[in-house]
């Protein structure tokens, strides 16, 4: 990875829990958004190595959207997930149980249109979002 951005996040609930939330579209429409003026109205996920994981999101006054989609490249259950954009940008994310939950780190290379602060803030509120979402299962 070039020049990594990187963000973490304690959660608060089981392996198979946060697992579960993470990778499962039904459970990715619920917590995939920075902000409340955002939602992620559709979402799929074949996880497996070559599979395909594709993301809505946009505005709900419907001002603005985009599909973030990515191709994995490592899959190993309850431990970590590599992926390609279709920018070619490169994201990991590993798992680690703790006694207090699991910490997430997340790490991925920034894009050029935007400042680094302003991605790492973005994917940050992304991930708080998902901690929210997922403590409370």
């Amino acid at each position: 990875m070039t020049n990594p951005i990187e963000i973490q996040a304690i959660v608060n609930n089981t392996i198979d829990k946060v697992w579960e939330s993470w990778t499962e579209p039904k459970h990715i429409m619920q917590w995939n958004q920075a902000s409340p003026e955002w939602h992620c109205p559709s979402a799929s996920n074949d996880l497996k190595v070559g599979g395909e994981y594709s993301a809505r999101m946009e505005a709900k006054d419907r001002s603005f959207g985009f599909d973030l989609n990515a191709t994995y490249t490592d899959v190993r259950t309850n431990h970590y997930l590599a992926s390609t954009l279709e920018d070619d940008r490169k994201v990991r994310v590993s798992f680690k149980e703790l006694e207090n939950g699991v910490l997430i780190i997340q790490k991925f290379e920034a894009e050029s249109q935007n400042p680094r602060e302003m991605q790492q803030n973005g994917w940050q509120a992304i991930l708080n979002s998902f901690k929210s979402y997922t403590e409370n299962l």
